[in-house]
């Protein structure tokens, strides 16, 4: 026992050395990991952690949070932001060399159809900028539109899931889930991903859209209903308090944190204890959040709560600046629900279908933007407007268009982005992106890098490599940046 006892004595000098080497060892530690010593490749967080701390980024953001403005069912980027002249001027006439085209050709795509809106200059800017978006046209110097988008999907399943994950197939962390792994959240008392559908269903696929793939559970999005209890079943049990609430909870956790020792990698069972916590929190903090009659009568009235075409779409987006505002770090509202000419699928009449959608977004999209810069939350929010892919100009039923990843547009707004300006165009018949082709993968680069990440240094561990939301290719759109 004395010999054990006067193995283990220190004298001041040997703590002083010892400790001083320790903090010598840190700081070289941190600066040869600055210098790429240890590897470019770098996870966020332990594969296994599902915590929803918050997280230092890889270099400084310009964005603190993401809303994105999905419009489900493919938007003709010949009818809102891509105008293209030639088209209308050779309207029913054959696009030439489509026969070159051997999926084209199989697909009957028909004769050249003119858009079937007008365009017209709007803001310092001067961009073009369909008739159908009035409001948003308004807005077009905080636009930063990209006319040279390219997907590798003709099918909505699979090209949700590529705009969503990155990836054609089933089973990948969404856009939303890699954020929330990345940076956590600004806020214990709320999801950091939250999902808005549209009233009429969401888009086909589901929740693999918003999923956490191979990821932890609690990185998933939540959906958030925008009427009468946010989640169902938030609430708890009638005639329960909240201190017995308290106590099952914490019996749960530490019986579940029993079971975990014997299986330390299971990340389901983790994110349940979490997602546990979470709600109980959220049963005070969610109906709070979602709680629209907070707003004063003339910001409603700005979202187009008191018109019946506007209002659910209004909703939505006054919801998902509620949240941004209370530290949500990405907000996911879907336009189009269900199947056919209840998303913007415009394969029988493209005039029809695109005067309903862009009626019912117009004015509350223009609205979030206004209201997110007058707050002074423009700046720190990236709001994306999407598609899964753009349609075809080539005619389809006489009046409608088919499906086409070649060439579509998608805009961004704030969170550091340079607007008023278009990058990238398609030919002159908007048939596919000829000049500073976009990918998916660069777009999803490109947004991480607002919010201060990089997209080949923000990895997880699975099936025996390292995966990336941009696979092993991806750019940041150097001309995006503000």
């Amino acid at each position: 026992m004395t010999r054990a006892v006067d193995s283990m004595a220190q004298t001041r000098r040997d703590f002083l050395w010892q400790a001083g080497g320790g903090f010598g060892a840190v700081a070289l530690t941190a600066l040869l990991a600055e210098d790429g010593f240890f590897g470019h490749s770098a996870r966020a967080v332990a594969a296994g952690d599902a915590s929803s701390a918050p997280r230092l980024p890889h270099h400084p953001a310009t964005a603190k949070a993401v809303i994105c403005l999905f419009m489900y069912g493919g938007v003709s980027h010949l009818e809102t932001f891509d105008p293209k002249p030639e088209l209308n001027r050779r309207s029913g006439q054959p696009m030439p060399n489509l026969d070159r085209d051997p999926l084209f050709k199989v697909r009957h795509p028909g004769t050249l159809l003119g858009s079937v809106s007008k365009f017209r200059k709007h803001g310092q800017s001067g961009i073009e900028v369909s008739e159908l978006f009035p409001h948003l046209a308004r807005c077009v110097d905080d636009l930063c539109i990209l006319r040279s988008m390219r997907a590798d999907s003709f099918a909505h399943g699979s090209g949700l899931l590529q705009m969503n994950t990155g990836y054609l197939r089933l089973g990948y962390p969404s856009l939303g889930s890699w954020i929330s792994y990345g940076l956590g959240t600004l806020n214990q008392n709320l999801p950091a991903f939250v999902v808005l559908l549209d009233p009429r269903g969401g888009p086909i696929s589901g929740p693999p859209n918003w999923n956490q793939g191979f990821m932890p559970a609690a990185y998933q999005g939540t959906q958030f209903r925008v009427q009468g209890d946010p989640i169902l079943n938030l609430s708890p049990p009638e005639g329960v308090s909240a201190k017995q609430q308290r106590n099952q909870l914490d019996l749960l956790a530490e019986l579940n944190r029993r079971h975990q020792q014997a299986t330390p990698d299971n990340s389901e069972l983790a994110a349940r204890i979490a997602s546990y916590e979470l709600a109980f929190r959220m049963q005070s903090h969610a109906p709070e959040a979602v709680d629209l009659s907070q707003e004063t009568k003339a910001t409603r009235r700005l979202y187009g709560l008191d018109n019946p075409q506007t209002a659910p779409f209004g909703r939505r987006c006054l919801l998902a600046r509620r949240l941004v505002e209370r530290g949500v770090r990405f907000v996911q509202i879907y336009s189009g629900g269900g199947h056919a000419e209840q998303t913007w699928d415009a394969h029988k009449d493209v005039l029809t279908n695109h005067t309903l959608h862009c009626g019912e977004t117009d004015q509350p999209i223009a609205a979030l933007l206004t209201d997110l810069k007058q707050r002074g939350l423009l700046d720190s929010t990236l709001v994306v407007w999407t598609s899964e892919f753009g349609r075809t100009p080539t005619g389809q039923n006489g009046k409608g268009r088919d499906h086409s990843p070649r060439g579509f547009c998608t805009w961004l707004a704030g969170g550091g982005v340079k607007g008023g300006q278009t990058i990238g165009a398609t030919d002159e018949f908007g048939y596919a992106a000829v000049e500073n082709k976009v990918h998916i993968h660069d777009l999803h680069a490109t947004i991480l890098y607002l919010l201060g990440i990089d997209h080949e240094r923000l990895t997880y561990f699975h099936g025996g490599r390292e995966h990336r939301l941009t696979d092993v290719s991806g750019r940041v759109v150097e001309e995006v940046l503000g």
